[in-house]
């Protein structure tokens, strides 16, 4: 499906369905920061900000040491940096030129705590970032990059990096042109969200402002969150707004969402203007990849670092996911646009259109997901599908935009409720989130009272 672009302008937006239509703007781009750069300056109430280090590759220089515990050697055969001393961050990846190029190898850091002297084990980053925008979208117009999945370290002021290719013979493997490490530091959270307020803040710049309008039906300019309701007043609530035919009486309750006010989305980081597609057809599921190593109270950090990434590291329009979900079953809003709406994601390469993407923050590989997450998203999927009419547990068809497992132009046969895995080659949600995805299409569809 060919996504349409709508953006949004001045103090408020017009509401739901009456946007305008506008161009889409130019990517942004990512400078290199040096560890010895002062900490980069941001809006007040949003901040945050992204070192960037060139990774030697062979023939390359090696780069400047910064700090004695540089002496650490990498093995024979790897690439990497030297450990350094940089300015505090809590999120780091790598990232490379070419979005179509592939990193093979085994790519880990180790970062020590801010203010002490405590290093971490190694840790690996998943190689493989197959949340992804669609070939030709809207999200590809700019300089798109390559990159690992980010991952989530907590505050630390140290990081040391190593990079095994995969080849019998290291000394003449190839990895991709390009390759640099960032490290993110998400910035404090906004002094108007550190105790609730008792009158929602109001939304800084046009940006936050349309972005606050987008769920103008659903919530006040500037809420920091969407506050649940139950399965016949979200009906009466939707079929009221006309966004929903009463004759589709098979929707979920709402669920309490925390708005992108609410986990302090810098609004001018982004891309002005929103993508929407036709419709919602199915809803994939994956994990983040940054690591379980979190508390729940760290989770809008951790979303504010990826929407960094993934804009200013990885030059997409936002972030990937349409929504997020922590260990703990808080549900937070993610791309901008609406959350009621079909707005078109970057999350499931080739998949994008007319689907919604749905991360929890974790990576469950060899992990258990926590069973508060699981039910968020049975919860979520069965208000977000109940708006387009969607059964859970039925199967669609999707138009593949490209990817490695269904060319461009095939209709797939997938779950309306499918992992990433079911449309592209990918361990992504990870086997054991997998695996809980049957009795969520199960429990949604109840939920729905069907």
């Amino acid at each position: 499906m060919r996504p349409f672009l709508v953006t949004c302008l001045g103090a408020v937006c017009t509401a739901a369905l009456g946007l305008s239509l506008g161009p889409a703007a130019g990517a942004h781009a990512v400078p290199a920061v040096p560890a010895a750069a002062p900490r980069a300056t941001s809006t007040p109430d949003l901040p945050g900000s992204t070192q960037s280090l060139p990774v030697p590759t062979p023939g390359a220089a090696a780069p400047d040491v910064t700090d004695r515990d540089s002496a650490t050697a990498s093995a024979p055969g790897t690439l990497g940096l030297p450990a350094r001393t940089v300015h505090p961050f809590s999120l780091l990846g790598v990232v490379w030129d070419d979005a179509a190029a592939a990193l093979h190898g085994r790519v880990q850091v180790r970062t020590r705590a801010t203010g002490t002297t405590r290093w971490s084990d190694w840790q690996d980053i998943q190689v493989h970032n197959d949340d992804a925008p669609d070939p030709g979208s809207a999200d590809r117009r700019g300089a798109v990059r390559g990159s690992t999945a980010p991952l989530w370290v907590g505050d630390s002021d140290a990081v040391q990096l190593r990079i095994t290719p995969e080849a019998a013979d290291r000394a003449r493997a190839t990895v991709p042109a390009g390759l640099r490490l960032e490290l993110v530091d998400p910035g404090r959270t906004p002094r108007s969200l550190r105790a609730a307020p008792a009158d929602p803040p109001a939304p800084v710049g046009t940006g936050a402002a349309a972005a606050s309008a987008a769920n103008a039906l659903l919530a006040p300019l500037g809420a920091t969150e969407i506050p649940a309701l139950d399965r016949v007043a979200s009906l009466a609530d939707i079929t009221a707004a006309g966004l929903l035919s009463p004759s589709r009486a098979y929707v979920g309750a709402r669920p309490r969402i925390v708005t992108r006010a609410g986990w302090g989305a810098d609004e001018e980081l982004r891309e002005s203007a929103f993508t929407y597609t036709h419709t919602v057809r199915a809803a994939f599921v994956h994990h983040s990849g940054s690591g379980n190593d979190y508390d729940c109270d760290e989770a809008p950090a951790m979303i504010r670092a990826m929407y960094r990434f993934h804009v200013k590291s990885n030059g997409w329009r936002d972030i990937g996911y349409n929504f997020l979900i922590d260990k703990c079953g808080t549900i937070y809003e993610g791309r901008a646009g609406g959350v009621a709406k079909p707005v078109m994601g970057a999350h499931t390469l080739g998949f994008n259109g007319d689907s919604t993407g749905i991360a929890v923050l974790g990576t469950f590989t060899d992990t258990e997901p926590p069973r508060r997450a699981v039910d968020a998203i049975a919860r979520l999927t069965a208000w977000k599908l109940g708006l387009y009419g969607v059964d859970p547990r039925k199967m669609t068809k999707l138009l593949s935009a490209g990817g490695n497992r269904f060319p461009k132009g095939a209709k797939v046969p997938l779950h309306v409720i499918s992992g990433h895995r079911d449309g592209f080659t990918t361990d992504c949600p990870g086997l054991y989130l997998y695996n809980k995805l049957g009795a969520t299409r199960v429990a949604a569809a109840e939920l729905q009272g069907r």
